[in-house]
């Protein structure tokens, strides 16, 4: 199988790490197509006087890159591919056939070109895809650089379609001094980011596929930043979604008008939503039970003056969850810096992070006798470390008292900051949670200020260090079959070992609106589909949130280790 991604927008280093992820841990094929940030990437035999300025004052990272080449540019209007592919060695034998490949790479662009009525060519001992390469003036189009290791590739190559040329004069392109650099539109191309990923999936397709098939997902296409929480644009904070938050626009049902724009752009129509007072399904009834040990809970979390998601998200599982004497514990306050299209949690102002937070925590862990204790956080994008250090203090914390508990941890991706992560990842929590949320295309719909190629970065690091991955998805939100099946593909190709599927309830009318009630045997067919791939545990069903059954799931999960 050939899984085809476009990824929009994506920081290098999240590319990277998600690359060594598919490239170590999943037997499918992969081919990531997306844009980066302004970054200069340094290759293996990179000559650093091929760096003609201080790129960094124009805004550029600069990073050390495990491929071959030289010094490379990459940036908005370049299409960059990774294919993370099994390459067949030479004659039959094990060794790939690194000159078939690169050659095989480079025919797929100079196709692509044809397919834009544009000829394309190469230069003998000069890697990468040319325009006029037997001319007077040779240009290179197409930069290649890739790495192969137990039969299997990485890196690729980047395609210029209209990026900003002035960045290939203050560095030596691929340390070539004789040559020029040029792009589509400069080589008057009209054509569109999205016409070009289309060519070359088509074009891989033909390629690379194999026997095996294809699988094509795209996060939404818009690239600007107005539909991001006032925090991700870099303007403070912002208030409750709604009438009188940041600034929606409501439609005359209550409904954000900004919200339903990005569902529009994801390709969500409005015809025929659930109305947010409709009668719901008997499945998605749920029986409250405020008994004993629901009270006792609740006393015991108001006494030590403690946050729960199970109240500020509205969890439909808090009174059987807190009847057996479960919660999940929010940190860092009850405010979010964030503004999800789909959540509860409150974006106003968050307040000074409580000192003593975590002791109390831990107390509670103790008073209620847990053996598996969920701690989640709100987005702190305000804080130098997104938060890391007080989850990292609550585990801690726990641990010292309670030590015979496990402790899971929900985090939110801390903006990819691998320092930040590395913070909690090192208090060796013993679940790590990262939600995907959604599938690929309605990620920037459902929680705009944070990124489906991220999310599967924060969790291939938390893999990486070892740590039991958990995620989740939120159905009924305008998805279908096949995207849940593509989500949870590309969940257990990056080792994810446990994953929750839930049905979506509309908060408030404020929020993204119900597309769907799926029924309970989908739920039932998703499980399976899951744990048939290889996940190690899926907990899926209409009522099913990302803590619930936490403690069985950790122990299944921990029990086929």
């Amino acid at each position: 199988m050939l899984r085809i991604r476009w990824l929009g927008r994506v920081g290098y280093h999240d590319s990277l790490v998600l690359q060594h992820q598919l490239f170590d841990g999943s037997p499918d094929d992969h081919l990531l197509l997306l844009e980066h940030p302004d970054v200069i990437t340094l290759g293996r035999r990179a000559d650093t006087s091929h760096l003609l300025v201080d790129v960094e004052q124009f805004g550029a990272e600069v990073v050390e890159a495990d491929r071959g080449g030289d010094v490379t540019y990459h940036g908005p209007g370049q299409l960059v591919g990774y294919p993370i592919l099994t390459v067949p060695g030479k004659r039959g034998g094990g060794m790939a056939d690194t000159v078939a490949y690169v050659d095989g790479v480079e025919q797929l662009i100079i196709d692509v070109l044809g397919d834009l009525g544009l000829a394309g060519g190469r230069i003998a001992g000069s890697t990468g895809v040319w325009i006029d390469p037997d001319g007077s003036r040779p240009r290179k189009i197409a930069a290649i650089g890739v790495r192969l290791s137990r039969a299997r590739s990485m890196h690729g190559f980047s395609l210029n379609v209209d990026p900003d040329m002035e960045w290939f004069s203050r560095i030596v392109p691929c340390g070539i001094t004789d040559k020029g650099v040029t792009s589509l539109v400069a080589e008057g191309v009209d054509v569109s980011m999205r016409e070009v990923v289309d060519l070359v999936a088509t074009r891989a397709s033909q390629r690379w596929a194999g026997t095996g098939g294809v699988e094509r997902a795209d996060v939404a296409w818009r690239a600007d930043d107005a539909g991001l929480a006032p925090f991700s644009r870099g303007e403070g904070p912002g208030g409750p979604i709604g009438r009188h938050g940041v600034g929606y626009g409501d439609c005359a049902d209550g409904t954000s008008a900004r919200l339903l724009g990005r569902l529009a752009e994801a390709g969500v129509g409005s015809a025929d939503p659930v109305r947010l007072r409709a009668r719901k399904p008997e499945w998605m009834k749920v029986r409250l039970d405020h008994g004993r040990t629901f009270r006792l809970t609740r006393s015991t979390l108001r006494d030590l003056d403690l946050v729960t998601v199970c109240e500020e998200a509205g969890c439909p599982n808090a009174s059987e969850c807190w009847n057996d004497g479960t919660a999940t514990f929010m940190i860092l306050g009850e405010r979010c810096t964030r503004a999800c299209g789909f959540c509860l949690v409150d974006t106003r102002k968050p307040l000074v992070p409580d000192t003593d937070e975590a002791a109390r925590v831990a107390e509670a862990v103790e008073r209620m006798g847990l053996s598996h204790a969920v701690v989640t956080m709100v987005a702190r994008d305000d804080l130098a470390d997104g938060g890391a250090g007080a989850v990292a203090e609550t585990v801690a914390a726990i641990r010292s008292r309670c030590p015979g508990t496990s402790v899971e941890t929900l985090i939110s991706d801390m903006k990819g900051d691998p320092a930040a992560l590395s913070v909690v990842f090192d208090s060796s929590p013993d679940v790590l949670n990262h939600n995907v949320e959604t599938v690929a295309r309605l990620q920037r719909a459902v929680r705009p200020s944070a990124g489906y190629a991220r999310s599967l970065s924060v969790l291939s690091r938390a893999k990486q260090s070892g740590l039991v991955t958990k995620s989740s998805l939120i159905v009924g939100m305008g998805e279908t079959h096949d995207e849940i099946v593509q989500t949870l593909a590309d969940l257990h190709a990056i080792g994810t070992d446990i994953v929750t599927i839930g049905q979506y309830l509309r908060p408030t009318s404020h929020h993204l609106p119900v597309a769907r009630w799926w029924e309970p045997e989908m739920f039932v067919r998703w499980k399976h589909i899951g744990e048939e791939m290889g996940i190690g545990h899926v907990e899926s069903s209409p009522l099913t949130r990302s803590s619930y059954h936490a403690a069985h799931a950790a122990r299944k999960v921990s029990a086929g280790r």
